[in-house]
């Protein structure tokens, strides 16, 4: 028995537009790895792309769906509206000089809780966050330009918006693990498994603020950890008993899945820690071929003709 079933975050799933664009601001730009190449397993027209540290470890992995042609969203409320990502304490001004390098406009430095950071948009308009801190033991993927010492380490926090986020941290705290770490009224950060960096959530209320408005640049769900398949279990049949709805499990190859809609209207998993990006490749071809579940190999063909072309 885990004392934990929620450990931490799991991965982001978000809308992208261009594919190239994509890849080239989360790994040029940010320094991210490319850890696995497939396609999205309910509509395999469309590629499903993994960035994260070396080996895409549980709470560094950002994933994304890219839909040619699809408008443009809008962040808001009733959804999570920011990637905050962690770097190290010292770390602000590196990122401030690369951003200037590559012409990416910036807001901040600004502090909150007694943190660095600095606020931005990806290539598709989706707010993200770069968080100094001194907490976070994690190692970060080296690239050219980029030691380690100043690379992204992982996810710092979710955010998510809504008009009130009392029936959402309602949740979180009975059904989902989570303790409250900071509260200034309008905003809360709650943790599970550990108060460190990778757990943490945070819960804003804009009563004034309009709901997202889906398209790219916008998250499609957030994943949180678990585990085990038994662990998992025990999450989904709590859920049910409490009146939700979630999925059978899903196999999504690298990790087990259920899906559910909490309170505030959010789509959240739940996600096994394993058997992680490695099954299918090794450590130093992650990322460098298209990957398919073995149900849908036969249609290999098929699929890399219609797939938009990546660099």
């Amino acid at each position: 028995m885990y004392e934990n079933l929620v450990n931490g975050l799991h991965h982001v799933t978000a809308i992208a537009g261009s594919v190239k664009n994509n890849v080239r601001f989360y790994t040029e730009v940010l320094g991210l790895r490319f850890v696995k190449k497939t396609i999205n397993y309910d509509s395999p027209e469309t590629w499903h792309l993994y960035y994260g540290d070396k080996t895409g470890s549980p709470g560094s992995a950002i994933t994304f769906f890219p839909f040619k042609g699809v408008p443009r969203g809008r962040s808001g409320n009733n959804s999570m509206s920011a990637v905050l990502f962690s770097i190290g304490e010292n770390s602000i001004e590196f990122w401030r000089n690369r951003f200037k390098t590559f012409q990416i406009n910036y807001r901040g430095p600004f502090t909150r809780y007694n943190e660095e950071y600095l606020v931005f948009e990806d290539f598709d308009g989706m707010p993200v966050e770069l968080i100094a801190n001194s907490q976070d033991d994690r190692m970060g993927w080296e690239t050219p330009g980029i030691p380690a010492e100043h690379s992204i380490k992982g996810f710092f926090s979710a955010v998510l918006s809504y008009g009130s986020f009392d029936p959402t941290l309602d949740f979180l705290l009975r059904e989902m693990n989570h303790k409250i770490l900071e509260n200034t009224g309008d905003r809360v950060r709650v943790f599970s498994g550990n108060n460190k960096p990778g757990h943490f959530v945070d819960l804003i209320s804009h009563p004034s603020s309009p709901n997202q408005m889906p398209g790219t640049g916008t998250v499609h769900h957030l994943a949180f950890q678990t585990h085990d398949e038994e662990s998992q279990q025990q999450i989904r049949k709590s859920l049910v008993k409490s009146g939700y709805s979630p999925s059978p499990v899903m196999d999504r190859q690298y990790f087990r899945s259920i899906y559910f809609k909490e309170p505030g209207g959010v789509l959240f998993e739940v996600a096994t820690s394993g058997p992680g990006f490695m099954i299918d490749e090794g450590i130093e071809s992650l990322g460098s071929s298209l990957k398919l579940p073995h149900w849908m190999e036969s249609q290999r063909t098929e699929i890399e003709n219609v797939l938009e072309p990546i660099d």
